[in-house]
């Protein structure tokens, strides 16, 4: 009984077995001239123990190369081929695998697949970004730091509303006024002296 139930605790603790997912190589199209596999390939993410499985017909083969044999589409020094549809390859380790068709003229037409597998349980290269809570703003109004100026001008003094002095002299007292009457007696009395000097000058 105890023995029954240590081995139920191993098949729990164990660790469920991971199985690769499946992609098929050009989708409905295949293994196959005239189809673009870098834009095939580029939404996709491939992790190690994922299988490529290329469907061809049989005029078409798939050869495992270097990056050199891929880029020069050289199958001269082939890793690996795979002549009979459908070519399953399962991606057994992390980076990247090359695979081209050896027929004539058919890599250099685009038969070429460039694969990049990561590790599993690897996070995607592209992590979903978290919002960010703006930060509060650091900086404080500075205060004013001009104060109103005070008046440059003041109030010019009271003028001066006190008549100015007459400087000039006071007029004359006018002439006294001689009366007709003094005025006849100083004729009367004058009229003697004229009368004896005139007889003096005559004797």
């Amino acid at each position: 009984m105890a023995l029954a139930i240590a081995f139920l605790i191993l098949l729990v603790a164990a660790p469920a077995a991971v199985f690769g997912a499946d992609h098929i190589v050009g989708d409905d199209q295949g293994w196959n001239s005239g189809v673009d596999y870098e834009t095939w390939a580029s939404g996709k993410t491939f992790t190690v123990g994922d299988t490529l499985v290329f469907n061809f017909l049989s005029n078409h083969e798939v050869d495992e190369v270097s990056l050199a044999d891929y880029n020069g589409c050289s199958s001269s020094n082939t890793i690996k081929n795979y002549d009979s549809s459908p070519a399953k390859i399962t991606l057994s380790k992390a980076g990247p695998s090359y695979y081209i068709c050896p027929t004539p003229g058919h890599c250099a037409s685009g038969m070429k697949l460039l694969v990049n597998a990561v590790a599993a349980g690897t996070p995607s290269a592209t992590p979903p970004t978290t919002p960010t809570t703006p930060a509060p703003p650091t900086t404080t109004p500075a205060p004013p730091t001009t104060t109103p100026a005070p008046p440059t001008t003041t109030p010019a003094p009271p003028t001066n509303t006190t008549p100015a002095s007459n400087d000039s002299p006071p007029p004359p007292p006018p002439p006294p006024k001689i009366s007709p009457a003094s005025s006849l007696h100083m004729s009367l009395v004058g009229v003697p002296l004229v009368l004896g000097t005139l007889i003096a000058c005559m004797g």
